[in-house]
């Protein structure tokens, strides 16, 4: 969903009162105060959101603030990037099986055109600049 404040007020909308609401989802690394991305990162950032058809990168940070700002709840935020790292190399190893490229041509070029940016998430990743975030709060009571 482009619009992350959005996206946040329609989770708490539907949870009910008392609920627990877990997001787990890719992010963008933190930025201190007065640091922007390089150009490399913003590229890279660009060619995976064309691909994958994603909307505008959000930190947890960003996350975390919105979550405040509705009145969440025992917010709490952890970074599973270490524990997900290893599934994108054995994405990448099933998609260029027999089996993964025979599947990828039944599919169409959208989904080609996915598998072979696969590498740049690997990249981010590895580099920092992508995050694999969860964020768990809950919803008051009243």
């Amino acid at each position: 969903m482009p619009d992350k404040a959005v996206f946040m007020r329609e989770m708490m909308r539907v949870a009910k009162p008392g609920g627990r609401i877990i997001l787990v989802t890719w992010c963008v690394r933190e930025l201190a105060p007065g640091e922007a991305y390089s150009a490399a990162e913003n590229k890279l950032l660009e060619r995976l959101c064309a691909a994958y058809y994603l909307p505008q990168w959000c930190s947890i940070g960003r996350y975390q603030s919105l979550a405040a700002e509705l009145g969440l709840q025992g917010v709490r935020t952890a970074d599973w990037s270490n524990e997900v790292r290893p599934f994108w190399r054995a994405v990448i190893d099933t998609v260029f099986s027999v089996k993964g490229i025979t599947g990828l041509l039944k599919s169409g070029m959208k989904t080609i055109r996915g598998a072979l940016v696969m590498p740049l998430m690997q990249q981010g990743l590895r580099t920092g600049l992508i995050k694999f975030n969860l964020l768990t709060a809950t919803k008051p009571l009243v």
